[in-house]
């Protein structure tokens, strides 16, 4: 395929992901979707690899294979429309549900949309389905396998009130739910029409030709770097069993054109629910591959191709069932992505030793000019600062912005989502509005921000009072272990969880009094360069 051909059904592709989350938001119902745009959306090819996504939420996205390639693997067939959230089937965590519906043309299956959303409450122990003290997955919430919840175009309603039953905000789900499908339902009619306007042999074309441009792109940048094992060390802080540091462990190894990373080292899964279903741990190592391609680069199957992710089963970092998972989508990721840059970075700086790009080559986030190495920032926040209160009726999620990391172009950024997460925050009108709750501090903290020349973000502060009585969860990081500066720039500071003035650990629930204050402080971004530079 010629390369302006190529391009142009590169980019109606990406378009087709990028209408179906705008879909997806502006239909859904609870506003941590419609507000924060928790939920991404992609497209997949026959053989369930993934061919074009939408800039949504990167721990989504490098996992959502696995749920395609679930489905598919049960027969599915054109008109059905499939729902599955089970960590240890291609999911992320129960609060995470994906949609898969078989795209077809000329009566055979071609493709496939999927769309993955957080919704706030999916059953377990505690509202929000996200504990911090559960033990074992059946506690946090409703475990869905791949079933059908629309076939022959009609909706499965005992399916859809089976889901809606399980949860303590029932109309929030039914609406979402409806909301993917719609988006599912647009990838079909999109696909259908970019069919009709090129034809069918050259669509399916695109798709191979996509996967090989995002290859080659991926395997030539890998191979710019010096071939080599380059390791490092990480923490996730406690488990909310114990307050104990639990390590990861990783080994880079580079060869060629290909990316190795082994977490041999790497604790055994543990009694609480930070472990890491494989599927998540992929999605880590994804995106910090995907941090150093130049951002034209298209973010598809392909484009992982040249990685290879080794684990050990039974780990932190493959979790089997019935492990409690929620907490490693969202932390221990931040965490696993963190250590596998670490690694990289090394190898960005024996490139940058020997002459091949400057030291202030990009801009820390892995944009840059033609022929630009590629360029890692400081650490930053490392942490989704995961919220969750809920009471009888309603229930609150959100994960809260800090810093981001300085690099050789500026400062960080501050106040900003960081790593694996990709969402905005709860507007305080909308959050006042929709929950008993309100808002007393919301600023950015400048003293969190790592010194340097170039300064790192800074993080924030959230003081929310609850007006009833109400379950607190607290899934955080980056409380004791603070993110490390580059280049001799200065740590971030640590964030700080509090109720009523009464620190808190990284991990916590309690039950809250009506008038209780709960206080989040986020960590700020490490700096860049010596300050005195």
């Amino acid at each position: 395929m010629d390369p302006v051909t190529l391009s142009v059904l590169a980019s109606g592709l990406a378009g087709i992901a990028e209408e179906m989350g705008t879909l997806l938001v502006r239909s859904a119902y609870s506003s941590n979707i419609k507000e924060r745009r928790d939920c991404s959306a992609a497209l997949f090819d026959r053989a369930g690899r993934m061919i074009a996504q939408a800039a949504h939420v990167p721990v989504h996205l490098g996992a959502m294979y696995e749920s395609v390639r679930a489905v598919a693997a049960r027969g599915a067939l054109p008109g059905e429309v499939w729902v599955l959230n089970d960590p240890f089937a291609g999911g992320n965590h129960l609060p995470d549900v994906t949609l898969v519906s078989p795209l077809a043309a000329d009566g055979e299956i071609i493709a496939f949309a999927a769309t993955r959303a957080h919704h706030s409450d999916m059953g377990g122990m505690r509202p929000g389905s996200m504990p911090a003290d559960s033990r074992e997955i059946y506690a946090e919430g409703l475990i869905i396998p791949p079933v059908r919840l629309i076939a022959d175009g009609e909706w499965r309603t005992d399916i859809l009130e089976l889901i809606c039953a399980n949860s303590r905000t029932p109309q929030l789900r039914r609406g979402d739910l409806r909301a993917q499908a719609a988006a599912n339902q647009l990838a079909g009619t999109r696909l259908a029409e970019l069919i009709e306007r090129r034809g069918l042999d050259v669509v399916l074309t695109a798709f191979t030709e996509v996967l090989a441009y995002g290859e080659r792109r991926s395997r030539a940048m890998i191979a710019g770097l010096p071939d080599g094992r380059y390791t490092a060390a990480g923490e996730v802080e406690g488990d909310g069993v114990t307050d104990d540091d639990i390590p990861i462990r990783v080994a880079v190894t580079i060869d060629g054109d290909a990316l190795t990373v082994d977490f041999a080292g790497t604790s055994p899964a543990v009694p609480g629910n930070v472990n890491c279903p494989r599927a998540v741990t992929r999605s880590a190592c994804c995106f910090a591959l995907r941090v150093l391609l130049p951002e034209d680069v298209p973010a598809n199957d392909g484009t992982y191709a040249p990685l290879e992710v080794l684990t050990q089963p039974g780990s932190l970092v493959d979790a089997r069932r019935p492990s409690a998972v929620v907490a490693g989508n969202v932390e221990t990721s931040q965490r696993i992505a963190d250590t596998v840059l670490a690694a990289l970075s090394q190898a960005v700086a024996a490139r940058t030793a020997r002459g091949a790009g400057g030291p202030t080559a990009g801009d820390g986030a892995g944009r840059r000019g033609p022929g630009d190495g590629p360029v890692l920032p400081a650490q930053g926040q490392g942490t989704m600062n995961n919220l969750i209160i809920g009471g009888r009726g309603w229930t609150y999620y959100e994960t809260l912005a800090g810093g981001q990391g300085a690099s050789a172009r500026g400062p960080g950024p501050s106040g900003v989502h960081v790593g694996m997460t990709n969402t905005l925050n709860t507007p305080i009108e909308a959050l006042e509005l929709e929950y008993p709750m309100r808002v007393e501090r919301y600023e950015l903290d400048m003293a969190t921000s790592g010194a340097g020349r170039h300064p790192g973000g800074a993080g924030l502060v959230r003081s929310i009072r609850v007006l009833q009585e109400a379950t607190l969860s607290l899934l955080t990081d980056r409380r004791r272990h603070a993110p490390r500066g580059a280049a001799g720039g200065g740590p971030g500071a640590v964030g700080r969880n509090e109720v009523d003035g009464v620190r808190l650990p990284p991990k916590a629930g309690l039950e809250l009094a009506a008038g209780s204050v709960v206080t989040i402080r986020t960590p700020g971004g490490g700096g860049w360069g010596p300050s005195d530079g």
